[in-house]
């Protein structure tokens, strides 16, 4: 049987992709900007684009120095080895990405294990649960050494109290605090506030570049001096030094400059895309937990990869799962791309 994406290419070219935001491809702007950087060896620290770039995102988000790496889970595994050592234990939220979606990286490679709370529907966890989850000082237990937040969560955005009241008791209990923050300035345009207000309380954080800022790959890791010289070394350990990246660094640039204001557009396309689905008669969507860019539709029972399918034979993407699939807005999705999509959803159901 033809999957979903065998049908796409076998088609037509894609017109629609709603998979997820990490599917923006350069704009020729950034790409002008990507032609013409200056490039130097960035494992021997030569690269003045890469530098450049490390030292406005450490700026940006008020922390000391930042580490330019491949990706976001390089980011987080260079960042929790830096804070970790063998033996010791992180506490990060269920629904995490460091959790679930890295492949037990900093366990596999780092002897470091992970002791998952509980968050409620928007991704939240209890400042309460975090200090009972720290262990004593017992030789049967792993040493509690980090604690793990994340913002945005599956879309929904955490304020400057709520990151506060998490990180304030971590430190209380002695930890260190690491923020995933892939789609940090998400919520930072959502709030209205400056990214470095969010992040404040906590001593690292990693800002994914190639999401809804649109670069084609990059992530970079803040934290204060010390800390991001051991990241350095985790990320040559894991592979992860690279040449005259210049050139993607340079993307990096041009995205802090052009394309954060501009995420409010895919916030504002993600509530049209909320309010549309509403109106199909089998499409169930709740659209007062449409935050930033994601949008959760559920469908009836046994739809799901037929509409993959119809919809995929149209040039349209969408992500996995069978009652519930996630769909993002980003840079390459504008009103006409909403409209055109639940038109075709529509037909289907109809």
């Amino acid at each position: 049987m033809m999957n979903y994406q065998d049908a796409a290419q076998a088609n037509q070219k894609v017109r629609i992709d709603l998979r997820s935001d990490t599917v923006t491809r350069p704009t020729a702007e950034m790409r002008a900007a990507m032609a013409i950087a200056e490039v130097g060896d960035d494992v021997y620290g030569d690269d003045p684009t890469v530098n450049a770039l490390q030292a406005q995102v450490a700026a940006l988000l008020g922390k000391e120095a930042g580490l330019f790496v491949a990706s976001g889970t390089q980011s987080n595994l260079c960042a929790l080895l830096a804070h970790c050592q063998r033996g010791d234990e992180l506490l990060v939220g269920d629904c995490y990405h460091v959790h679930r979606y890295e492949a037990g990286g900093v366990s596999v490679l780092g002897g470091v294990m992970m002791e998952a709370l509980a968050t409620d529907h928007r991704g939240m966890m209890q400042p309460d649960a975090i200090t009972e989850a720290v262990k004593p000082d017992d030789p049967h237990c792993p040493i509690s050494r980090l604690l793990c937040l994340e913002n945005t969560v599956s879309g929904h955005v955490h304020d400057v109290a709520s990151i506060t009241g998490l990180a304030s008791a971590g430190r209380d209990s002695g930890l260190a605090v690491h923020l995933d923050g892939a789609r940090l300035m998400n919520a930072a345009v959502k709030l209205g506030v400056p990214a470095r207000q969010l992040v404040e309380p906590v001593d690292s954080v990693s800002l994914c570049l190639s999401k809804g800022l649109g670069t084609p790959a990059g992530s970079v890791l803040v934290g204060s001096t010390e800390f991001i010289a051991r990241a350095r070394r985790m990320r040559k350990l894991v592979g992860g030094g690279m040449r005259q990246v210049g050139i993607l660094a340079a993307a990096g640039l041009y995205a802090l400059e052009h394309h954060i204001d501009r995420l409010a557009d895919d916030h504002a396309a993600a509530l049209r895309l909320a309010d549309q689905l509403g109106r199909i008669a089998k499409v169930s969507v709740n659209a007062d937990l449409v935050e930033t860019n994601m949008v959760f539709m559920q469908l009836p029972e046994g739809a799901a990869d037929p509409l993959r399918a119809h919809l995929a034979g149209r040039g349209i993407l969408l992500g996995g799962g069978d009652r519930i699939i996630r769909l993002v807005t980003h840079l390459d999705i504008d009103v006409s791309s909403i409209d055109q999509f639940t038109a075709e959803l529509a037909d289907f159901f109809e």
